[in-house]
């Protein structure tokens, strides 16, 4: 039931952050609902749950974006694996500390982007890049992490107590 619900939420978030969230963008700016969904999964189940995450948002994006297969399915294998090792030491209720791990992790996520796609190739304009693209970007998904933990945090704790009480029945 888990894993269904799941691949349906990357899904969807993948549906949503190609198509739907096109229409919200301020100055070209989008908020990355994948690092959300990874660093989200990943705190509420711990490392594993987010490393499974992150590979599946992450070949999603290189099949339908990349060059290659592996490169963003590695970033979110990354993202998902070191997000989710604070997993038991934060109180779950808690969404300052989602937020914060959020903003850090698009931060880490468009930085390894910029540097291993721009700055390699001769571009520059690493002031740019701050001022109008990573700061913005974190600000936005950061903004937006808030109402995508507590579904994510709500129907965690769903799928927890009906998992308890099958177990319970039998």
């Amino acid at each position: 039931m888990r894993q269904l619900f799941m691949a349906l939420v990357v899904l969807v978030s993948f549906i949503l952050q190609t198509t739907l969230l096109q229409y919200i963008e301020i100055r070209g700016i989008l908020p990355n609902t994948a690092v959300i969904l990874i660093v989200s999964y990943a705190l509420l189940r711990g490392s594993t749950g987010g490393v499974i995450v992150g590979l599946c948002c992450g070949l999603l994006q290189d099949i339908f974006f990349g060059n290659g297969i592996g490169y963003y399915a590695l970033l979110g294998v990354l993202t998902g694996y070191f997000a989710g090792r604070s997993h038991k030491n934060f109180y779950r209720e808690n969404y300052i500390f989602p937020i914060i791990i959020c903003a850090v992790a698009t931060a880490l996520y468009e930085t390894v982007i910029f540097v291993t796609g721009f700055l390699l190739q001769g571009h520059t304009q690493i002031l740019y890049f701050l001022v109008r693209m990573l700061l913005p970007e974190c600000v936005y998904t950061a903004i937006l992490t808030v109402p995508l933990y507590r579904l994510l945090f709500a129907v965690n704790e769903w799928l927890e107590l009906k998992e308890k009480y099958k177990y319970r029945l039998f």
